[in-house]
């Protein structure tokens, strides 16, 4: 069957960004669609099946936009086009993910929603009081929801802004760790710190967090208290106990928003212990006020790499869940002879 040819054109001044350094993310397409790429005088010829070529056009068209936007086009964003089901690049752009910005690092990188489950997730935070951020490493759950919560305490939406995580011990108690309380309990707290540095800079965390207006603590110094006006991130989610979960749950009180991020696959709790991420999504789950937004392994952000292993254990998990499953309907005949 003969090629089809599909011709397109691309402003100067974005072709090497659309393109990529030495033309990564044109070969990356063509690898993966079995397409060809060829420049001609400002004019780009696309070779292939007719299908293909229509699904490189319109990856193409996606990156122009992100180029026009004003942002480097990175190997995630490629790839997380060339992932979509169906390749329904039209319907779920990534010019359409990214949506307003929410904020600006120290550095004046702006912090976008970079994909559609990305940009679900930070909607619900604006519109819902409790939000549930649920998926794997690498999909933005904390620090989007970091950067919600700097936006609304410099918007003055909220009066303060607390940060807490459950202190699993991994191994080693507390209490045999050198140093005081705060010294034995940073390291659990460590990634927060990294967030808060930056997107808000050290001396404006250091100034606030001696104000009081920002806090960094673990889980179990929530007990006893309510907490009004304020932004909640409780992190790490899934290593909440059910009443560990519901103590949190009902600290929050009236101008208070709360985000609570989590992946079901890392848990440390000790073997047999029921997370109370996973019991509170499923009680919680139709009350009108309270989002769950799931992430997938089409939402990392981090190196593709990342993106590669989180896939790859999503289907050893699956694989191992269905011979688990088979085992199971196995077993019930023999038995019921056995009866």
């Amino acid at each position: 069957m003969d090629d089809s040819i599909i011709t397109l054109s691309i402003p100067q001044e974005h072709i090497i960004n659309v393109f990529g350094q030495f033309d990564s993310n044109v070969k990356k397409i063509e690898k993966k669609l079995s397409v060809s790429f060829i420049d001609r005088d400002g004019e780009i010829r696309i070779t292939g099946d007719n299908d293909n070529i229509h699904i490189a056009q319109g990856i193409i068209n996606e990156l122009v936009s992100i180029s026009k936007g004003g942002s480097v086009i990175t190997q995630q964003e490629v790839n997380y086009l060339l992932s979509l089901p169906t390749n329904d690049v039209k319907n779920h752009s990534t010019s359409e993910a990214r949506g307003s910005i929410i904020c600006h690092t120290t550095s004046g990188k702006p912090v976008t929603p970079k994909t559609i489950g990305q940009r679900k997730y930070v909607e619900a935070i604006q519109d819902k009081m409790i939000v549930f951020g649920v998926g794997p490493a690498g999909t933005g759950k904390t620090y989007l929801a970091m950067a919600m919560a700097i936006t609304a305490f410099k918007n003055e939406e909220v009066s303060r802004i607390i940060l807490t995580r459950p202190a699993i011990e991994a191994g080693e108690k507390l209490g045999f760790l050198p140093g005081d309380l705060q010294s034995k309990v940073d390291p659990y707290l460590r990634p927060l710190y990294d967030a808060l540095y930056q997107i808000m800079g050290a001396e404006a965390f250091q100034r606030n967090m001696e104000k009081g207006l920002i806090e960094v603590a673990p889980l179990a110094y929530m007990r006893g208290r309510t907490l009004d006006n304020s932004f909640i991130i409780l992190d790490e989610a899934q290593n909440t106990t059910p009443a560990q979960m519901k103590m949190f749950l009902t600290r929050i009180g009236f101008g208070s928003k709360a985000v609570i991020t989590g992946d079901a696959t890392q848990k440390d709790l000790p073997s047999g212990q029921a997370s109370g991420l996973d019991e509170a999504m499923k009680v919680l789950k139709n009350i009108d006020d309270i989002a769950i937004c799931n992430l997938t392994g089409q939402d990392v952000v981090r190196h593709p790499l990342v993106q590669q292993i989180v896939s790859a254990y999503e289907l050893f998990e699956k694989q191992q869940k269905k011979k688990q499953d088979n085992k199971s309907k196995s077993r019930r005949p023999n038995d019921a002879k056995n009866k």
